[in-house]
């Protein structure tokens, strides 16, 4: 039984490894994301309000929570499923995404819990804003740069880079509402435009090349 220790490893085992790990310890940050987003139901009962005005806000937090955490899942996962290999740099800039996932039970909590302030609308789409760049240069670099994806057609990487920076260019267009920057706030609606007629063009170049 003990044989198999000398038997040597190839290369695709050990990149195997490295992914399977990095797999794990991506799911495992997106299931204490939304475990710690379920903690934070915190109802604060006010004498002579009712149960749903008590429990309205904390479930709505909880719920988006958990919307926007199982998107940017969605998207990983779409991702990672194409990949034979990952090294350190794609390692790095995962463990930065998870890092900013991790976060977003406290920031939604916040939007919620103290939307008189403008300035948590602007936190929140800060953070909508710096995960989906941090997605869209993590596919980037595994599709174009690192070329971990072989089996991936460029057109379908591109048209999911597409997808990605669509909700940061959104988010992006609310920071700018909400700190007046009305000029930037033009030319981000012009570019949104643009980046939903290119998806368009690359949606269905994707879609022929399939055929």
């Amino acid at each position: 039984m003990g044989s198999r220790v000398q038997e040597p490893i190839s290369d695709h085992h050990v990149g195997q490894r490295h992914l399977d790990r990095m797999v794990m310890l991506s799911d495992g940050v997106f299931a204490i994301a939304i475990t710690l987003s379920a903690i934070e139901i915190k109802p604060e009962t006010v004498p002579g309000q009712s149960l749903w005005q008590a429990w309205s806000i904390p479930l709505l937090v909880y719920f988006f929570s958990f919307l926007i955490i199982g998107i940017v899942w969605m998207y990983h996962r779409r991702m990672v499923a194409h990949l034979r290999d990952i090294d350190g740099v794609g390692s790095a800039i995962n463990l930065v995404l998870l890092c900013v996932v991790a976060l977003m039970p406290m920031v939604n909590r916040l939007v919620f819990t103290d939307a008189a302030h403008a300035s948590s609308i602007t936190v929140f789409a800060a953070m909508l804003v710096v995960t989906f760049i941090l997605l869209a240069v993590f596919l980037g670099y595994l599709a174009f740069v690192a070329k971990l994806a072989p089996d991936l057609p460029r057109s379908t990487a591109s048209l999911w880079l597409i997808e990605m920076m669509s909700p940061m260019v959104g988010a992006l267009a609310v920071i700018l509402y909400e700190s007046g920057y009305w000029v930037a706030l033009s030319l981000v609606i012009v570019v949104y435009t643009v980046l939903l007629l290119v998806r368009a063009r690359a949606k269905l170049r994707a879609d022929s090349s399939d055929s």
